[in-house]
């Protein structure tokens, strides 16, 4: 039996990821061909940063996050996200 539900969300770009308090689990990011990518996430609009990851350029990236996850108790903020064609996000 499993702990939790896993659900998952896709985002293009920055600002609110629009799933509030969360547990991220793991990333799967796509990064343009023309420069190195950058994912910088926060806690909520202007909140303290949780998540800043750089990547390769022309690849697609699984971050796995190792035990429970990284909590975020406001709703996950996408400040940064340098040439990021999507992202899709697993939270719990």
């Amino acid at each position: 039996m499993a702990g939790s539900d896993i659900k998952a969300k896709r985002v293009e770009g920055t600002g609110a990821v629009g799933i509030g308090r969360a547990r991220i689990r793991q990333l799967q990011v796509k990064i343009g061909a023309t420069t190195a990518g950058r994912i910088t996430i926060t806690n909520g609009d202007g909140g303290a940063t949780v998540l800043d990851l750089d990547f390769s350029p022309s690849d697609t990236h699984s971050v796995n996050i190792p035990s429970d996850g990284v909590l975020f108790t406001e709703d996950p903020y996408v400040s940064v996200a340098t040439n990021l064609n999507a992202m899709t996000i697993f939270y719990s």
